[in-house]
């Protein structure tokens, strides 16, 4: 029988190791994705490119490999090594944003994309994974939650770091060092994104692959064939439908914010890429990491006023916000409220993750955790990365046929997304609340 809460062994050095590497994996991916998203304009102009075919390297480029290769990586995480799985991932993703930066063509950088796309697949499996079992139950939301500052701090630091590079880049004198000498500035960008994954994956040598342990929600039902997987899914089919469904109708805000807000800022009200991306970059690094932290106190909060299903009610409320917030940018006339606007949904956005992904593992036998992490890694890349950025470039491109008008089509978006998140996780926590009646 599970220890209480309250007699559990606390995590040591070994535990935090692996949440600050693997936090700073999550950061290098989403630097490595993100960063695209400063460079559209160069993208545009060395390519001959309109918004669609843009948001198709944001998009389906990365999607399509990522997708392809979440089940088998599930798959593995729940059967091999999810400390070898992330080392050969983590390396393989680096490479391929830095190769993004030797594309001669669109479809060469459309292949890179590709390929960062798959390896990257192989990260939330073997993490959610692995952290679950190195960290008490008690203590899993917040395990996660620091974990799930990466795409923040990720995606804060492409804006950043990537306008600053961007803009200095263009007044260097690189003729004389071979290679790098004849490279345009958004090429140097992606060269530069993709170094300090190498520097994680000799961190990741240092990492224990711990002992996996049970759910004390869900039955530990040992080594699981996938016929055996399948029973659990089809059992608990009113949790895992509605949860897939809700979470990667949320995590459309949370890509498409990030992808084309800064393009909304640039466009709209004329700003200087290198500002909006100190500016907005700034706000998302702080405000994510903000709300992602602040998921799990809010959680425990309501938890001891007896609401136990806090780890699927609050990314509910989280959803119902997200559609105040996102029909107010559509009213938006300034950049100073814009920016407004897109910080508060960040901070929205991201305080649910970690409570989804905790609920996720621990409403889920051990041997099956992996795979039903790959397939949350499925449906939110379907949603989230492959069509978020589209459907956005796609009602600017053919509804409004106007690109300042951007603004408008990711507040419809958004707006619509967070409108069917919020019908889906109502019923995945009604699901939630009979699991948690019965274990």
């Amino acid at each position: 029988m599970k220890a209480p809460a309250d007699t559990e062994p606390k995590p040591g050095f070994a535990a935090w190791y692996l949440i600050a590497v693997l936090t700073l994996a999550y950061t290098a991916s989403f630097i490595d994705r993100q960063v695209l998203n400063l460079l559209v304009g160069p993208l545009k102009a060395e390519f001959g490119l309109d918004d669609t075919k843009l948001s198709l390297l944001q998009g389906v480029a990365f999607t399509s490999a990522y997708i392809l290769f979440s089940p088998l990586f599930g798959r593995l995480a729940d059967t091999g090594s999810r400390r070898g799985i992330l080392i050969f991932g983590i390396a393989l993703w680096s490479i391929g944003t830095s190769l993004c930066g030797l594309s001669r063509t669109y479809w060469q950088l459309f292949m890179a994309r590709f390929g960062v796309g798959g390896s990257e697949a192989c990260l939330t499996p073997a993490a959610w994974s692995i952290i679950a079992d190195s960290f008490p139950e008690r203590m899993i939301p917040r395990a996660f939650s620091i974990f799930m500052m990466g795409p923040y701090l990720g995606g804060g630091l492409a804006l950043i770091f990537g306008g600053l590079l961007l803009e200095s880049a263009e007044h260097w004198d690189l003729s004389a060092v071979p290679l790098i000498g004849a490279m345009k500035p958004w090429q140097i960008v992606f060269l530069a994104a993709g170094l300090p994954g190498l520097l994680i994956v000799a961190m990741m040598f240092f990492v224990r692959e711990p002992v996996r342990h049970a759910s004390r929600i869900a039955e530990d039902k040992g080594q699981m064939a996938m016929a055996d997987v399948w029973r659990v899914f089809v059992q608990h089919r009113g949790f895992y439908g509605n949860f897939y469904a809700g979470m990667s109708s949320l995590v459309v805000c949370l890509y498409a914010f990030p992808a084309w807000m800064p393009t909304v800022l640039i466009r709209r009200f004329d700003a200087a890429a290198s500002t909006v991306g100190v500016q907005y970059g700034a706000l998302v690094l702080v405000t994510g990491s903000l709300g992602v932290l602040t998921g799990p106190w809010l959680a425990r909060m309501l938890e001891k006023r007896g609401r136990v299903e806090s780890l699927m009610l609050l990314p509910f409320c989280a959803a119902v916000g997200l559609i105040l917030i996102s029909i107010a940018l559509g009213f938006t006339t300034s950049y100073a409220s814009a920016l407004a606007v897109a910080t508060a949904a960040s901070f929205i956005y991201s305080m649910p993750q970690a409570l989804a992904s905790s609920a996720l593992q621990l409403a889920t036998p051990n041997r099956m955790r992996g795979i039903a992490s790959a397939v949350y890694v499925f449906v939110v890349s379907v949603t989230g990365l492959g069509a978020a950025p589209t459907i956005v470039a796609l009602l600017t491109d053919h509804v409004f046929g106007d690109e300042k008008r951007v603004g408008d089509s990711l507040s419809i978006t958004c707006a619509a997304a967070a409108l069917l998140s919020a019908f889906f996780l109502w019923r995945a926590l009604r699901s939630y609340r009979l699991l948690l009646a019965h274990r």
